[in-house]
């Protein structure tokens, strides 16, 4: 083999072969870069300097001292300060109008700078001539002298404030610092004239508009008296006229006369009362107020007193005691007349009352006839007052408005709004060119240009390049790797799958190469892969089932356990395996006996794909961990199967979203039909697991033809654990 030379072997850039063809050449490039840096330096000195200055406008709302008082009214006029009004402002500074009053304030046209840019150079000549650039003599004067000023101005906001920078570029510094002050100047110049013309045009327009609101107010205030004195609305009050209020007075002395009128009737019926029962009068106030009742009653209790004392030392038949006793009767027939006559005063009392009562209404009645009229009447003269009253407003505001006008017809009265924050200076070192700056990047470019250069022809004569691929210059000669070091790959567990295609039961290629060798070497190696042929052959274990799945990369399997619960119990001890062996499994129960919920779940008491299916759980709400292992379960649920069934079309999207969170989604569907399965999946690559703890060939045949009938080919065979042998069987078995 060592004769054979490869002409299409691949080749691979030597790095440290570029790098080492540089530092052969580190003199020249050295050399080089030295002259670029010393070239940049002359032309850096050998170019006219360029000064630059600025000078920095602050944008803000601004009114004279003694217009405090009205700023309010201002504030809808005012501008604006957003970043609109700003811009506009920048605009306006860059304004041919503005620009040529600079230029014409500095004398711009006969500065030598500029009379020198309107001849124009070489290069631009040599753009006239290919017809790329208009020729400088072909614009008018005024028109060149804006061009060569906007080329050197710059106007723009500071990010993030209300400030306007204006920076100039010339060779003569003292002209750099001019032309920013001066455009400053102007432009607040020309804010405040803008304000002036604006006060002068408002006080011009405001004298006629306020002689004829004058006239107007007069005829409207002249029409409201003479409707008023027409219709006899005199006005009394702010809102009411003479009617209204008589009608109000005589209102409160009719409210005051019932009130006495009640007052006098209900003391009239208690004299009345007390007299009818022959109660004592002395508790009412009109009796025991009245002099003579109290005078009566005065001797009452005196003769009364002189009676029990005569009594204690006389007979009843005394004369003197018969005297006074009718004296007493004499005087309480007084009292009771006396309080007739009181009674007899009350009654008058509310006779009088109930006579003004009757007066006050018909008087009452009279003036809302005549208020009503009144109310007719007001309508018009409430329309009348509006209209006044509208003039007179829209006078007074145009008053106000001219007197402030007019007081700011000053040029200092009104302010631009706008100040200088910052004025531009005298510039002392020139913005350009910048020869340390120049120098150190023409040096940089420079030396990196070389060493490219020197990279690109070591790559293009081939000497940074070295081929890359197999050695094959092995030597007939070199010793043979001796047997024990040869050894067999790792074989894959297969699962065994009665009646399918010899394709799906035979070993993989590699793995059967890499006996083939090993029996080569050693021959005794072949008995024992025989035995483990046989011993893999016959392996339907949990353990087998759990690595094929890993090791193929299954997404979906479907368990079938026709025994019932024994072989619900053998998928349940499956996916915990799978568990351990690192790989992510959910295990979804479909049986009807709830079995791997049982064995898995921590309580009975879970949702699972019943309420799932039923809207009555979320998805995250019905993955729960098993108890046992890292593998995940989704449970029975709780709510009824046969309303969760109809339901089961959306089945096959919730496999497809557990397939996307896990490696592995195990479905165990108990004693299931071929039919229940199809409608978990409609793809026939689906795994299906036959979990047979104690396997019945027949039971298995005919399972497996029905589903291969359908349209399943990959179907396993599951039997219970594989029980580990033990080194004494292993040694015999090898």
């Amino acid at each position: 083999m060592s004769g054979v030379n490869n002409t299409q072997q691949d080749v691979d850039i030597d790095l440290a072969q570029l790098f080492r063809a540089v530092w052969r050449r580190r003199l020249r490039v050295i050399v080089i870069t030295l002259a670029g840096a010393c070239l940049a330096f002359v032309l850096a000195k050998v170019v006219s300097p360029e000064y630059r200055s600025e000078t920095r406008i602050l944008i803000e709302q601004r009114a004279p001292a003694f217009a405090t008082t009205t700023t309010g009214n201002d504030a809808g006029s005012a501008p604006l300060l957003d970043e609109l009004n700003i811009a506009s402002q920048v605009q306006i500074l860059q304004s041919a109008d503005l620009i040529k009053q600079v230029i014409t304030n500095l004398k711009l046209p006969e500065h030598p700078e500029f009379a020198a840019a309107n001849k124009g150079s070489a290069l631009s000549d040599i753009f006239v001539m290919l017809h790329l650039k208009r020729g400088a003599l072909d614009k008018a004067p005024e028109e060149r002298m804006l061009d060569a000023f906007t080329s050197r101005l710059q106007v723009y906001q500071i990010n993030s404030s209300r400030v306007i920078g204006i920076s100039f570029t010339s060779r003569d510094p003292d002209l750099a610092a001019s032309v920013p002050n001066a455009m400053a100047q102007v432009y607040l110049s020309m804010q405040s004239g803008a304000k002036l013309d604006s006060n002068s045009e408002a006080t011009r327009w405001l004298e006629p508009e306020i002689n004829s609101l004058r006239e107007k107010v007069s005829e409207a205030e002249k029409k409201v008296a003479d409707y008023r004195s027409a219709n006899g609305l005199l006005q009394t009050s702010q809102n009411g006229n003479f009617a209204t209020q008589q009608l109000g007075d005589i209102s409160g002395q009719l409210a005051q006369v019932r009130g006495d009128k009640a007052n006098a009737e209900a003391r009239a019926q208690a004299v009345r009362n007390a007299l009818a029962s022959g109660r004592s009068t002395d508790t009412l106030a009109d009796v025991a107020g009245s002099q003579a009742i109290q005078r009566l009653k005065a001797t009452e209790s005196n003769l009364e007193s002189q009676i029990s004392d005569l009594s204690t030392t006389l007979m009843d038949g005394h004369p003197r005691l018969r005297s006074l006793r009718a004296q007493l009767v004499d005087i309480r027939q007084q009292i009771n007349r006396e309080t007739q006559r009181i009674l007899a005063s009350i009654e008058n009392e509310a006779k009088v009352a109930q006579l003004r009562e009757q007066q006050l209404l018909a008087q009452s009645n009279t003036l809302k006839a005549d208020s009503a009229r009144a109310g007719e009447d007001e309508v018009g003269l409430n329309a009348l007052e509006r209209e006044a009253a509208a003039e007179r407003q829209l006078l007074e505001t145009y008053l106000a408005r001219y007197r402030e006008a007019a007081s700011r017809v000053d040029k200092n009265s009104s302010p631009a709004d706008a100040r200088v924050v910052s004025k531009a200076v005298e510039p002392v070192d020139p913005y350009f060119p910048k020869v340390g700056p120049i120098v150190v990047v023409s040096a940089l470019a420079t030396f990196i240009l070389t060493a490219i250069v020197i990279m690109l022809a070591e790559l293009f004569s081939g000497r940074a390049l070295r081929p890359v691929g197999r050695d094959e210059k092995a030597s007939p000669e070199m010793p043979a790797r001796p047997q024990s070091d040869i050894q067999t790959a790792p074989a894959l567990a297969m699962v065994k799958r009665a009646d399918v295609p010899a394709s799906m039961l035979s070993v993989p290629a590699d793995e059967t190469l890499a006996q083939e060798m090993a029996a080569a070497v050693d021959p005794e190696l072949k008995p024992k892969q025989a035995a483990q042929e046989a011993e893999d052959e016959e392996d339907f274990s949990i353990q087998s089932v759990a690595d094929y799945l890993i090791v193929n990369g299954s997404r979906l399997a479907i368990a079938i356990s026709p025994n019932g619960d024994s072989g619900s119990t053998a998928t349940v001890m499956l996916a915990r395996t799978i568990a351990d062996a690192g790989s992510r499994i959910v295990l979804v129960d479909m049986t009807g006996t709830g079995c791997p919920s049982r064995l898995m779940a921590e309580h009975d008491e879970l949702s699972g794909v019943t309420d799932l299916l039923c809207g009555e759980a979320a998805f995250a709400d019905t993955i729960h961990p098993d108890r046992l292992s890292d593998a995940h379960l989704v449970p029975q649920g709780m709510s009824d199967l046969g309303r969760a069934m109809r339901g089961a079309d959306r089945l096959s999207l919730i496999l497809d979203a557990l397939g996307s969170a896990y490696d592995i989604v195990l479905v165990e569907c108990g004693a299931a039909d071929v039919s229940g399965v199809a409608r978990l999946t409609r793809s026939k690559d689906t795994e299906i697991i036959l979990s047979m703890p104690v396997p019945d060939e027949g039971q298995f045949i005919a399972a497996m033809a029905e589903f291969q009938k359908a349209g399943y080919e990959h179907i396993i065979l599951m039997s219970g654990w594989r029980e580990e042998l033990d080194p004494d069987t292993r040694r015999d078995a090898a």
